[in-house]
């Protein structure tokens, strides 16, 4: 039985050894929901966490949805409380995987490539396929960046009728990563 342990605890330490995972906690997530004619709807955070492992391109970011800052403080104040409720539901959370990832590959020039993954959002889970991403290699950091679009009504978010007219449902996300090695 010693053997057995020892032998599976030695494949899990080879295995948690091989992988490389790169890192960051100041990564930027931007996201705009304006309509033309009203207020710029925006809000950006600069504290998201986020992973990679370079073995096989699996991804993870986290972003604490009280970090969104807006220009309005009012604004700040509505979203949390009462759009995306995010005493309730205080994160985002993405995670997936880099298509076609190779960090032999990467270099100073911009590759492209695609995300696949899930989305969750105000207590709701999306899967998000195709996600277009730039990703390079730059002073020891791998850098990932992109945007997508996703809509309001999918994560279950209740925009006031009063208000609707100046909100998109659509969402344009932006992001960018600065990962160095873990």
């Amino acid at each position: 039985m010693k053997k057995i342990t020892f032998v599976a605890l030695l494949l899990i330490s080879l295995n948690a050894i091989g992988q490389s995972k790169y890192l960051t906690k100041t990564g930027s997530l931007d996201f705009e929901a304006s309509v033309p004619s009203f207020e710029e709807v925006a809000a950006k955070n600069s504290s998201v966490t986020a992973i990679i492992n370079t073995d096989n391109g699996e991804f993870a970011a986290l972003a604490l949805v009280k970090a969104f800052r807006f220009k309005n403080a009012l604004m700040e104040e509505h979203f949390n409380e009462n759009y995306v409720e995010s005493d309730t539901y205080p994160k985002a959370i993405f995670k997936g995987k880099v298509g076609n990832f190779s960090f032999d590959s990467l270099s100073e020039k911009d590759s492209y490539s695609h995300i696949d993954g899930s989305l969750t959002f105000h207590g709701v889970t999306k899967d998000l396929k195709g996600i277009p991403l730039t990703v390079k290699m730059l002073d020891d950091k791998i850098i990932l960046s992109g945007n997508f679009k996703v809509m309001v009504s999918d994560f279950e978010i209740e925009i006031p009728k009063i208000v609707a007219n100046k909100l998109s449902d659509e969402v344009s996300v932006d992001f960018n990563f600065e990962l160095v090695k873990k």
